[in-house]
């Protein structure tokens, strides 16, 4: 009897090793991955430069335009050009996308090649803003 209770200690101790090698490679394994996914993570520009073409004619779309593009969060310098049309933008993509910006001008009337203003919002600009939609 005392030796079957031996054996059975002794086969519980290496069931328990055994467990605890799997939690250590499990471990491993978990860590491995979170290092992977951390590196796999796009390093995003803190000063990102982009031009994108805004629809409008105006001084006043100018100060619209600028004033919608420096809402968005992120947004460190923006410029627009009355005759060219072409917002510069210098962008920090850890706070904001370029399309975070393209919708914050769309919100306030103005069309850029990706995001449309609203016809009801369109329609509330100033008769000299209204730009010829496309």
């Amino acid at each position: 009897m005392r030796g079957c209770a031996l054996r059975l200690n002794k086969l519980l101790e290496i069931v328990n090793n055994k467990v605890e090698k799997m939690k250590n490679i499990a471990m491993i394994f978990l860590f491995a991955i979170v290092g992977l996914t951390t590196q796999a993570q796009e390093k995003k520009n803190k000063n990102a430069k982009y031009t994108i073409e805004v629809n409008g004619n105006c001084e006043q779309c100018k100060k619209r335009i600028e004033k919608a593009a420096y809402s968005v969060s992120g947004v460190k310098s923006a410029n627009w050009n009355v005759e060219s049309h072409q917002l510069s933008l210098i962008l920090n993509e850890d706070k904001a996308t370029i399309l975070d910006v393209k919708k914050a001008i769309a919100n306030v009337g103005h069309d850029t090649d990706e995001v449309k203003a609203t016809d009801e919002v369109y329609d509330k600009l100033h008769s000299c803003c209204k730009y010829e939609r496309k």
